[in-house]
């Protein structure tokens, strides 16, 4: 696509979508902060990983959606963070599509860690593609 084609949004916009995007991380990467050993074991549920390194997952996780919070929110860091955040997003999509295809029930699907747990259901990984869609749509603009 031509640089002319393109829809020219106004830099608000993008930036009100890029600190849409920065709450979102600062808050899952909050929940799972404040209970890492409880979001181990959700993790731990997906059935994905040994149990050995599940709690340094768990904390790299934690480290990586707050790290991203922080990029979206600072202009200098907007463009890569918001490259983070779509494939953050895009791997909680597969992850959790994956999981669902397998069968596995979950209550809590972890995006929030132990709080605000709720079930995993096939409207979770989509909202992981609105997600994308918003990193895209930010990345592509910064």
């Amino acid at each position: 696509m031509r640089q002319a084609d393109r829809i020219a949004w106004p830099v608000p916009a993008t930036r009100l979508v890029a600190w849409i995007l920065a709450l979102v991380f600062l808050a899952t990467g909050l929940g799972k902060a404040l209970d890492v050993a409880g979001f181990a074991a959700v993790l731990d549920e997906y059935r994905l990983f040994p149990r050995a390194p599940l709690l340094p997952i768990a904390a790299l996780i934690v480290v990586v959606e707050l790290g991203i919070a922080v990029g979206l929110a600072q202009p200098r860091w907007r463009h890569g963070g918001a490259i983070a955040a779509g494939a953050v997003s895009a791997a909680n999509a597969l992850v959790l599509t994956a999981t669902l295809i397998r069968g596995i029930p979950l209550e809590n699907c972890g995006c929030f860690g132990v709080f605000l747990g709720r079930p995993l259901t096939w409207a979770t990984p989509i909202e992981d593609l609105i997600l994308l869609t918003l990193a895209v749509f930010v990345a592509r603009r910064t």
